[in-house]
């Protein structure tokens, strides 16, 4: 019997990669999945029927209230009320890294918009259903970038900066509402969309090395803090955001 059985859960930007393995984490727990992407996601879906798993695919752009409004209804409307929303769409793997004065106001905005505003967008879309409800579990994907400000990524780094900042909020507005908000701070993971760029190749050395635990970062590293933070076990947990980056920061 999984942790998760029967439960209603969303993971945004779950078509590969970070996003890919926490759907399949959480549909292995028993939760039923609302799989989103605004690229195909029909191979995570895939991989969540032949193991045995219960899930859906959705086209869904973050930032469209619309596209939000109609991920939730049908979820309702297949599984349930939702009561897990992991936020993990955003820019990164794709950035190119250059200094904030070569960044232009849109690529700036763009960044903001998704990885800040998608947060804040697709947790206001899911509250009914988790009010209605009587329950809910948030986990909104920042970064360990907020910690040390890495060369190139400001416009990055100022989003998941605010993913911060909206965690410890409505992990406080929600709080009499026994619904959860945290977070979890990655540090440079090993991703196929990581892999593909080479801008991120130059850092991959000194970042391993300045680990305690010094190897490469996998999306499965992060699979244990997301469980944990989607099961009774952190029901007096709210607002606060879990550092999983191998001992890189020490907070």
């Amino acid at each position: 019997m999984g942790r998760l059985d029967g439960k209603t859960a969303i993971v945004t930007g779950s078509a590969q990669g970070i996003g890919a393995a926490f759907a399949k984490a959480l549909a292995s727990e028993g939760a039923n999945l609302i799989v989103t992407d605004i690229s195909d996601v029909s191979e995570c879906v895939a991989s969540i029927h032949s193991s045995g798993g219960n899930a859906i695919g959705a086209k869904v752009d973050v930032t469209s209230d619309d596209d939000l409004s109609a991920m939730v209804t049908l979820a309702e409307k297949e599984f349930g009320p939702v009561e897990i929303l992991v936020n993990n769409a955003g820019l990164f793997a794709n950035l190119e890294l250059k200094p904030f004065w070569e960044i232009t106001n849109d690529e700036f905005d763009l960044v903001m918009k998704i990885n800040t505003r998608g947060v804040f967008q697709a947790v206001k879309a899911c509250l009914p259903s988790m009010q209605k409800n009587g329950r809910g579990k948030i986990v909104n994907i920042s970064s360990g970038t907020f910690f040390y400000g890495p060369p190139g990524l400001s416009h990055y780094t100022a989003s998941k900066g605010g993913v911060f900042g909206l965690t410890r909020n409505m992990g406080r507005e929600l709080g009499d509402q026994n619904i959860t908000v945290n977070a979890i701070a990655p540090g440079l993971t090993e991703s196929k969309g990581v892999q593909g760029n080479e801008g991120f190749h130059g850092g991959r050395a000194p970042t391993v090395a300045s680990r305690s635990i010094k190897r490469d970062m996998l999306p499965e590293d992060m699979l244990g803090a997301l469980l944990f933070l989607c099961t009774p076990d952190s029901d007096f947990i709210t607002g606060q955001t879990i550092n999983v980056d191998g001992g890189k920061i020490n907070l």
